[in-house]
């Protein structure tokens, strides 16, 4: 089994908020294709790193997760390109870990 894992910005590159519709609407796809997914909305994790330069970014993010039963990987790299698109981002973290489901 893989948890995916995709963290999206709640604002754009300008600090304008994103609608709450896109992330349901992220979310009820997610949810259409692999029976479940969960939306971190409430508290959003906040995000910070450096680029070369010594400029530091930062970004509120909300956190997807979705189960499957394998990795399919250029399912994922399309719905990354998409999202990036979508959330008008140059690019979008996308992880994936096995795991054992007790």
């Amino acid at each position: 089994m893989v948890l995916v894992e995709i963290l999206l910005p709640l604002n754009d590159n300008s600090g304008t908020p994103f609608p709450t519709t896109l992330y349901r609407d992220v979310q009820e796809r997610l949810a259409e294709k692999f029976g479940g997914a969960t939306a971190y909305m409430r508290s959003p994790a906040n995000g910070l790193w450096h680029e070369g330069g010594g400029g530091s970014h930062h970004d509120d993010v909300v956190l997807f997760e979705v189960m499957a039963e394998t990795l399919e990987a250029t399912y994922w790299q399309t719905v990354k390109g998409k999202l990036a698109e979508e959330f008008r981002q140059n690019d979008i973290v996308v992880r994936a870990t096995n795991i054992t489901r007790l």
